[in-house]
């Protein structure tokens, strides 16, 4: 590496830190810890309760005001995401943005998930592990045979074709996903490491919808997952109606991003 390239790399960096520190300036000293498992009861009457068996796929139209408690009943596994704006397919989550413009991939309560256009599709407002992956992706066929071996196992990738034809979309609207209870992290070297003490039996994650969606969940063991076995348990998914935010909503307040995020939504 000669002296011009790595000057252009420090200042990048020094670049980098300086559009961090600002868009970081309104933000909390320190987002609030994991809610406790088994803490947070459901309101009476949910509107809809799901489970989807380990290596299978579900679809759902979630409302604004709506929320989806995504739980882990019976132990690991690990369930990818995607939707789409009901009124407006063309108009999807965006993981890439999701973190760039929160300046971070750690997912956890008092997070938002922004779609490509801007706009706060889904508040995290309950969260018991803070270990969700934006960086990844779901598995593949390819994935599966890598890990697996040959054999007819179900991948994330096919669940989500399967579950764009069932909505009357194409494999085109089909964005990358974020996977909820896939503990990967980054080291000092940039590798991704998985952290499986950090998903427990009982763990779920609250998303408030902000916008009316379309949502596809793909509960199929994530690429990075160490365990030999292809041994995904079953997923509760319930659907129910959220209380009405306060004033104060942490998702909504949290950062200067999230706050233009439902101002975006909002016009």
């Amino acid at each position: 590496m000669n002296d011009e390239t790595r000057a252009l790399i420090e200042a990048n960096k020094r670049r980098y830190e300086e559009l961090k520190a600002a868009g970081q300036d309104h933000a909390p000293s320190a987002l609030p810890p994991p809610t406790e498992r088994w803490s947070v009861m459901l309101p009476p009457g949910p509107l809809h309760r799901e489970i989807i068996p380990g290596g299978w796929y579900w679809t759902v139209k979630v409302l604004a005001g709506e929320a989806l408690r995504i739980s882990l009943p019976e132990g690991p596994s690990a369930v990818a995401m995607i939707a789409w704006n009901a009124a407006d397919t063309s108009e999807r989550l965006n993981y890439a943005d999701t973190v760039k413009v929160q300046w971070t991939a750690a997912l956890g309560k008092g997070r938002v998930i922004f779609s490509d256009m801007g706009k706060v599709m889904f508040s995290i407002v309950e969260d018991t592990t803070g270990v969700h992956d934006a960086l990844m992706g779901g598995s593949t066929p390819a994935s599966n045979r890598a890990r697996y071996g040959a054999g007819p196992l179900r991948n994330t990738r096919d669940n989500f074709i399967l579950a764009a034809g069932k909505l009357g979309l194409d494999r085109r609207d089909i964005p990358p996903c974020i996977t909820f209870f896939a503990p990967v992290r980054t080291n000092q070297a940039g590798d991704f490491v998985w952290q499986e003490e950090k998903r427990q039996q009982g763990d779920f994650v609250d998303l408030r919808a902000e916008m009316d969606v379309l949502v596809a969940l793909s509960n199929c063991p994530h690429p990075l997952d160490p365990n030999p076995a292809y041994d995904p348990k079953p997923v509760e998914v319930v659907r129910f109606q959220a209380p009405a935010p306060a004033a104060d909503d942490l998702c909504r307040t949290a950062t200067q991003e999230a706050v233009r995020g439902f101002d975006n939504l909002a016009r």
